[in-house]
């Protein structure tokens, strides 16, 4: 499975952006997705995940209310629509897919993963 994100950019705090991840290789029907971020000299955190039926979604504290998660899986595609954003949000965003029915917050559980794409919040 290959993953790549895309939609990142400079945006002004409460403003909005769409990020996208296409998987290639293999159905995503099977799949969990879920998307990550990293800030310069942090670890990696966990932001959202949709199961694959996409009935059930998970957000970190940090993101509820101002993220959504969503998928298509008719175009292989997850999507995280992020709204209100802050200067605190600014990260690399990496998308990725962990094999199985259940969600997980843990990185590590995840099998594949896409490159970075870099949101910027300027205040």
């Amino acid at each position: 499975v290959q993953l790549q994100a895309s939609g990142g950019g400079l945006v002004q705090a409460g403003g909005s952006l769409r990020l996208s991840c296409a998987t290639s290789g293999r159905t995503l029907r099977r799949y969990v997705m879920g998307w990550f971020r990293q800030a310069p000299g942090k670890e990696r955190e966990f932001v959202a995940a949709i199961t694959w039926g996409g009935g059930s979604t998970y957000y970190s504290d940090s993101v509820k209310g101002r993220f959504t998660i969503s998928r298509d899986n008719a175009k292989n595609t997850v999507y995280l629509q992020m709204n209100s954003l802050k200067p605190e949000d600014t990260a690399n965003y990496y998308c990725a897919a962990r094999v199985g029915a259940y969600y997980t917050m843990n990185a590590w559980e995840y099998h594949y993963w896409g490159q970075g794409t870099l949101v910027t919040v300027s205040s």
